[in-house]
């Protein structure tokens, strides 16, 4: 007798792609293969629909339509951000301590290849920047300054105060990127109210395939390209277009438009699930992270047993850990160790991350299986 698949609780991994998403891609997989850039009838199909998902995204985001640059990737994004702000100039690269592994690394080689000063924000218990120690270091004098901070934590889901933030890092003259990945189609994303330069979009975290990214670019900011060759997307990012991935992410934008009342119905799950844990595991169960967090995300250590070693025990619930596994010895998660967070405890946290499927039954079997293997 085959098993029911187990309960999926890990979106901020990956999410499912709709059925919709699937449906608007898979003619420019087939059907309309032309490339756009050509000058005859097999391209105009092709090259209207890519403009189409160019608004899409664009409205999603609250920017215009040639704000938006399609990558294969957020950490392509976040390259194209970052790299392409920084190259070639006597820059200042400001990141925090949480950011994603694409941000981070991103700094280090700019650091190592070209002499980028890096500065490393740290972070409160929450996992939040302090606004003062932004202001501290731009004030350093360069040519250039560079400010990366993401819109909301990955593990924790923390959320950054980026339209302060903002702010201070444009009162001196700097510009600003905000890796939005996991925010997107979870709480409101509008480039104007967040105040930033550059912002970067995921397609797998909201619905669309793996493959179909992109990064706001405001007008007037200046980059230079990532991959060279012949000019499309506004020059910065050559290669003949994904016009299926491109759709893709599009279609996805415009159902996640209005996450509103999504994102109550899923605070409603998570606070329930933490609710239930709390009860059934009395002084056990700690919540990793702020109160001002994602709605879908529930980051908590169990005392008394390893987050693995939890999950492990769960096979009917695929969820996951922030600790790293390398020859079998776990270490502990970078994110919980920068907010502070006692190794031993950051060895037991796991990370719940509900979505668009999740139901009160999926809490029903997540609650009873953590309760039995803890």
């Amino acid at each position: 007798m085959n098993q029911p698949a187990p309960v999926y609780l890990d979106y901020n991994a990956t999410t499912p792609v709709d059925p919709r998403v699937v449906e608007a891609a898979l003619p420019f997989w087939a059907e309309w293969f032309g490339n756009p850039s050509s000058d005859h009838a097999y391209a105009t199909v092709p090259r209207r629909a890519l403009e189409e998902a160019r608004e899409q995204v664009a409205e999603f985001a609250g920017a215009q339509a040639d704000e938006v640059v399609f990558t294969a990737s957020g950490s392509e994004a976040n390259l194209l951000a970052l790299r392409g702000a920084v190259a070639g100039s006597d820059a200042h690269l400001v990141v925090q301590a949480t950011e994603h592994p694409s941000v981070l690394e991103t700094a280090r080689a700019m650091a190592r290849l070209h002499g980028t000063r890096v500065t490393v924000l740290p972070v409160d218990h929450k996992g939040l920047v302090e606004l003062v120690s932004l202001e501290a270091a731009v004030r350093i004098p360069s040519a250039k300054i560079v400010v990366s901070i993401m819109a909301a934590n990955n593990e924790t889901g923390a959320l950054q105060p980026i339209p302060e933030l903002a702010a201070i890092a444009h009162e001196h003259g700097a510009l600003v990127h905000c890796d939005a990945a996991q925010a997107c189609a979870k709480i409101p994303v509008d480039v104007s109210r967040l105040g930033v330069d550059l912002l970067t979009i995921v397609g797998h975290k909201m619905y669309a395939p793996r493959g179909a990214a992109a990064l706001y670019v405001r007008r007037g900011v200046e980059l230079e390209p990532v991959v060279y060759g012949g000019g499309q997307e506004r020059g910065l990012r050559a290669g003949t277009e994904n016009v299926a991935l491109a759709v893709a992410l599009g279609t996805a934008a415009q159902l996640a438009a209005d996450v509103t009342a999504e994102g109550a119905r899923l605070a409603g799950l998570r606070d329930s699930l933490h609710d239930r844990l709390a009860a059934a595991l009395p002084g056990r169960v700690h919540v990793n992270g702020p109160a001002r967090r994602l709605p879908n995300t529930l980051n908590v250590s169990i005392d008394g047993v390893r987050g693995h070693e939890l999950l492990a025990a769960c096979p009917e619930l695929a969820a996951s850990t922030g600790s790293a596994c390398h020859s079998g010895v776990h270490s502990p998660s970078p994110v919980l160790t920068a907010m502070g967070v006692a190794p031993e405890r950051a060895l037991s946290a796991i990370r719940l991350s509900l979505g668009r499927l999740t139901g009160p039954s999926d809490v029903d079997v997540a609650v009873k299986a953590l309760v039995r293997a803890a």
